[in-house]
């Protein structure tokens, strides 16, 4: 049988023994064994079917934003689509953009066509497929409210899904339960509005953020989701979090559901902090703190 590496070499960029800390927003995580970067459908396709065939796991990962990686090392194949899945095209108040794209791009984009509805997304460091993935929102606005369709691949073949099969809620969508599934895209409905109002409220919420959030230290944003009827910072600031650390992570007192990595934290150190404010605010509060976080690569035991 061929050497994997040489497999994956005929279909696409592969990369080897890369750093996951390099590809998430938090820079944390051990090293991956492969990472691919696929050109068009019919690569992305040929990776997958290779795997399924060699029985070998694979993660798709986008910017990292809303990731928290072990410390341990992974022997699968990470799959980036932000290389080269990364086109949108405007028709009237449509846009129909592949995974890859950045939603930061993608919200100025849409501005300078004069359309409204990511304004949101403007200060949000991921892709559109990452987005989808976690139904990302901001300023009680969300992925549900503009997509249309996602363009899934899915049971070996590309095809697209109607919003309402996409069981989007707070932070959640149907494609967090299929980890097989692959999103490759979506089509969005945006409203026409003046461009420089567009402007204007994107950047007001650019100042916003820089006064509120750690924006100068590695995090993956928000780290828990709010209970209902209360804030989670709320919660962090009432059993006294605000500036504990483990190591280098560092809760902010900036903007305590703000989880920061002051240089090199590991992921244990962080996911210890995230723990000890999950048992303290249930004790304090009998409220149950959900992580916003997806983790990746972690054992039962951890």
């Amino acid at each position: 049988m061929r050497e994997l590496i040489d497999e994956l070499n005929d279909i696409c960029e592969t990369e080897v023994n890369m750093p996951l800390s390099s590809m998430t927003t938090l820079r944390i995580g051990g090293y991956a064994k492969y990472v691919v970067y696929p050109n068009s459908d019919i690569a992305l396709d040929g990776v997958l079917r290779l795997l399924k065939l060699r029985n070998i796991p694979f993660k798709m990962i986008g910017k990292g934003s809303d990731l928290l990686c072990s410390d341990d090392d992974y022997y699968g194949v990470i799959i980036r689509l932000d290389r080269h899945f990364n086109k949108a095209y405007f028709t009237d108040d449509m846009v129909t953009v592949q995974a890859g794209c950045s939603t930061i791009a993608l919200a100025y984009q849409a501005m300078k066509n004069g359309l409204s509805g990511l304004e949101w997304a403007s200060g949000i460091p991921g892709t559109i497929g990452g987005a989808i993935f976690m139904n990302a929102g901001a300023y009680k606005s969300s992925m549900a409210d503009i997509v249309e369709e996602v363009f899934v691949y899915r049971n070996g073949k590309l095809e697209w899904m109607p919003v309402e099969e996409c069981d989007f809620s707070y932070r959640t969508s149907i494609f967090q339960k299929h980890s097989d599934w692959i999103i490759a895209g979506c089509r969005m409905r945006l409203k026409d509005e003046d461009p420089n109002k567009i402007e204007q409220l994107m950047e007001d919420r650019k100042q916003r953020r820089l006064s509120s959030q750690p924006l100068e230290f590695p995090s993956c944003g928000s780290v828990f989701r709010n209970p209902e009827g209360k804030n989670a910072w709320e919660c962090i600031d009432g059993i006294g979090y605000r500036g504990k650390s483990i190591g280098d992570a560092y809760v902010s007192d900036k903007h305590c559901n703000f989880i920061v990595n002051k240089g090199h934290a590991t992921a244990k150190d962080y996911i210890t902090l995230v723990r000890e404010i999950q048992q303290k605010v249930k004790e304090k509060y009998d409220i149950t703190l959900e992580t916003e976080m997806e983790l990746f690569n972690w054992c039962e035991k951890d």
